[in-house]
């Protein structure tokens, strides 16, 4: 299994990126995907879920305003769409798979948002 994460980088509060994650090593079209972020000196959170079909997504609260996870079954890719960034959000963003029990993570992408 590998997740190779893409996307990242540096902008501005109010600005706006897509994160991509390429899965592959399983039927990628047969799993849920997630993606989690960890902030410095915090816990690893969960961001966003899409089913395996896409047909069902579900957010964290505090981010279901502002981030639109999506797939693409045929490019074996997730997609992260982060709208009106705020430094707050800055962290590094993963992907993930669980497959019969086990997590699998990407090496993750850094996601900074300063002025």
């Amino acid at each position: 299994v590998q997740l190779v994460e893409s996307g990242g980088g540096l902008v501005q509060p109010g600005g706006s990126l897509r994160l991509s994650c390429l899965a592959s090593g399983f039927t990628f079209s047969s799993y849920a995907m997630r993606w989690y972020r960890q902030a410095p000196g915090k816990e690893r959170e969960l961001v966003a879920y899409i089913s395996n079909t896409g047909g069902m997504t579900n957010y964290a609260d505090s981010m279901k305003e502002q981030f639109t996870i999506s797939r693409d079954n045929a490019k074996n890719t997730v997609y992260l769409q982060m709208n009106s960034l705020k430094p707050e959000d800055t962290a590094v963003y993963y992907c993930n798979v669980r497959l019969i029990g086990l997590n699998y993570w990407g090496q993750g992408t850094q996601v900074t948002v300063s002025s």
